[in-house]
């Protein structure tokens, strides 16, 4: 399985991202009224760094609530660790586990075409496990 097929299962293929000038504060409310943990940062159509909660935890913690009115770009992580949609869901969580990230931008030529999270691949790879772990039963018992 691959990040294509997890992007294809989706109701949206919208990828929400913001702008490397918008004000913390703003990504913060967004974060929150989109009910998601992370949010990559675009200019001219590709992406320069991801904004997150950890984001938000390490510089509320370093530089205080001044922070909040700076632009994303300051406090946003870059450079940006990507995939392209041919990567297998294994790798892809391999990646993520090795480099200690929970979000991780979907690139093919140079556009962004996904955002996916650890939580969207472990969901894939545990229903996958049980897809096949119920079609075993099935031919166990048809034997």
């Amino acid at each position: 399985m691959t990040i294509a097929a997890i992007l294809r299962g989706r109701e949206s293929d919208k990828v929400v991202s913001v702008d490397p000038d918008m004000p913390v504060k703003d990504v913060i409310a967004l974060l929150a009224d989109k009910r998601i943990g992370a949010v990559p940062v675009t200019e001219g159509g590709r992406v320069v760094g991801i904004m997150s909660e950890r984001d938000v935890i390490y510089r509320l913690r370093s530089d205080g609530a001044a922070f909040l009115e700076w632009p994303v770009h300051k406090a946003m992580t870059s450079p940006v660790i990507s995939v392209p949609s041919d990567t297998s869901l294994l790798s892809a969580l391999a990646m993520m586990t090795r480099r200690r990230i929970r979000h991780l931008p979907v690139i093919d030529g140079g556009a962004v075409v996904g955002f996916v999270s650890i939580g969207d691949l472990v969901k894939a790879r545990i229903e996958r496990i049980e897809s096949e772990a119920e079609a075993m039963r099935e031919y166990i018992q048809t034997a």
